[in-house]
Formats: C-alpha cells, structure tokens, sequence
C-alpha cells in the first residue's frame, strides 16, 4: 500500500501556509505558491515575513499564483528603485505604488482568507504582527529590509523588516484552531556560520507543523533580478516533488534533484 504523500496529507486537512524572511526570496517562495495552487491546495490561512510578507499578501489578496510568477519573472529593478535620503538607501514608494495596482483589495478584511504579517517596531523593538487596516502598507513595512528599504510610518509606528526578530513568519500563526495544520517553507541560509551559531535560523520545533526546506536555489539580488525566473521554476519543480514525497514532518529537497524514495 503506497504511504501518504504529502499532498494527501494536506488536502485531508486544514491548513496554514508560513513563508519565512529571506531578502529576495519571495520568487522562491511564489514558486513554492503555485505548486500547491496547481495541487488544489489552498490554505486556510496565510502567514509572513518580509519576502514570506509579500507572497503571502499577495496570495491571500487573491492574485493567482500562476499571475505572481508571471509578474516576478518580469520585475526589473526600475520598477524599485527610488533612492532617497532616509534610514536605508530606497524611499520605498515606488514598490508600494506597485503593490497597490497588483493587489486584488485594499485592506486585510478583503482578503480572501485571515492574513497575518510580521513587522519590528523599531521603538518598542519588538515584533507586532500586522492583519487589520491598509494592506500594501503593512506589506512594504514587512519587507523594508534595513540598510535597503527605509522603515514605514504605520498607526503610530515606525517599522521595519518583519525578518529582524521573527525570520520564520510564525508569530502571526499564535492562536491556531485546534486540528489545523501548517505547512513552514523555509528559505535556507547559505552561510554554515549563520546556521550554527543563530537559533533564528532554525527549524522551528512547533506542533503539527511540517517544514519545507529547498537547498540549492539561485541566489537574488537587486542587482541579481534575472536569477529569480530560474528560482520560481527551481522552487516550483521542487515543491512538486516534495508534494509527491511520502509524507514528513520536515522535508529536505535539493532544487533540479529528485529526492530517493
């Protein structure tokens, strides 16, 4: 008798959809979307930081997936880049501009399932989890990378990158009903150093959650936005196989190999 695959387990359940931080990898993450959008997995919620933020808005919003990637694969760095005196080298304007015209609605209680993204307040330097008001907002705070993205002015707040204090997206998920499941994409640090020595790079030991790990995926930048086509289709590919994969609570898939079975 074949063993459940992963696939199977999820679509017996409920489930939650975590993305984590890691800078550019909202192309990974999107491919890692559309898997499961062509399974017919869709999750009953969604949760984010930084580029999990992104993919997770955008995705709860309800933008297709298949139409994410297909609008990543065309970003250039024009479309981002207003470098402006502040706290980071880009304003951010133009990115919000942009998520407000790709964005279905307008807020988080348009959305089509409860949203929920991480941000650091830089005052209180602690995370807040977003999921009420503006969404393009809440995202761009999400996402503002320090150094890159100035923070956001937000209901009182100034914030910054959600992936400072909470790099797995999970703080939005506290509360789950009970029985629900969530599935954890985890974008992987390539840096042994940073793996060793930072808890926050991780796998997180969190109950019915089942992680998703994808070694080997090309690497983005700014100055890098070609690498992110070949990231959607390596993640997408890999995530595939990973649905197709006898079921684990982690999965670890290399990108363009087919994992033994």
């Amino acid at each position: 008798m074949r063993a459940p695959s992963l696939a199977d387990h999820l679509a017996d359940r409920s489930f939650a959809l975590a993305l984590s931080s890691g800078f550019f990898g909202f192309y990974a993450h999107a491919g890692v979307a559309e898997a499961l959008e062509e399974a017919g997995l869709r999750p009953s919620r969604l949760s984010g930081s930084s580029a999990g933020a992104l993919v997770a808005g955008l995705w709860a919003a309800g933008m297709p997936a298949a139409e994410m990637t297909a609008e990543l694969a065309l970003l250039e760095r024009a479309d981002f880049w207003d470098p402006a005196p502040g706290l980071g080298l880009l304003r951010g304007e133009l990115f919000r501009r942009r998520l407000e015209r790709l964005l279905p609605v307008g807020s988080f209680a348009a959305c089509r399932v409860p949203l929920s993204v991480s941000a650091f307040d830089l005052r209180a330097r602690r995370t807040v989890v977003l999921e009420a008001g503006d969404l393009a907002s809440a995202l761009v705070a999400s996402c503002a990378f320090p150094g890159l993205l100035q923070p956001v002015r937000r209901e009182g707040r100034l914030l910054s990158d959600g992936g400072i204090a909470d790099r797995p997206g999970l703080a939005g998920l506290r509360g789950q009903p009970a029985g629900e499941a969530t599935l954890y994409h985890c974008l992987t640090s390539r840096s042994p150093w940073r793996r060793r020595r930072s808890p926050v790079f991780g796998v997180p030991e969190r109950p019915g959650t089942i992680t998703l790990r994808i070694s080997g995926l090309p690497r983005v930048n700014p100055f890098r936005l070609a690498a992110g086509r070949a990231a959607i289709g390596a993640a997408r590919d890999a995530a595939r196989r990973a649905l197709a994969s006898p079921m684990s609570v982690i999965l670890d898939i290399a990108a363009g190999v087919t994992p033994a079975t």
